[in-house]
């Protein structure tokens, strides 16, 4: 199975998953998205992905000062981000629900 086709159509959901737990920078929040068992996960990807929760309206962003480089852009979720991370949470589970009494456990005889 191709795992990066099924990351495509649950990415946002996973960002704002972690960004719902805990406000994060870029890179803290793919560091929290592998942790969690996304391993395969591109940078790009993430990146993109903020880019476009942020221009839609499901993220908003804050800069803090950091003493060891640059200063990080921080990504918090809004009302809208968790009205959308909520719909996707349903929608998963429906979508998981089907797809496991499908592809279920089946002891039939061959």
């Amino acid at each position: 199975m191709d795992m990066t086709q099924l990351l495509k159509g649950v990415l946002d959901a996973a960002v704002l998953a972690v960004v719902e737990q805990e406000d994060g920078y870029g890179y803290d929040v793919l560091r929290r998205l592998r942790a969690a068992g996304l391993a395969d996960i591109g940078d790009a990807s993430v990146y993109g992905t903020l880019r476009r929760l942020y221009s839609a309206g499901a993220l908003t962003s804050y800069v803090v000062p950091s003493d060891e480089g640059p200063h990080r852009k921080y990504y918090g979720i809004t009302a809208h981000g968790r009205q959308m991370l909520a719909t996707q949470r349903k929608e998963w589970q429906e979508f998981t629900g089907t797809v496991a009494g499908l592809l279920g456990n089946r002891n039939e005889a061959a």
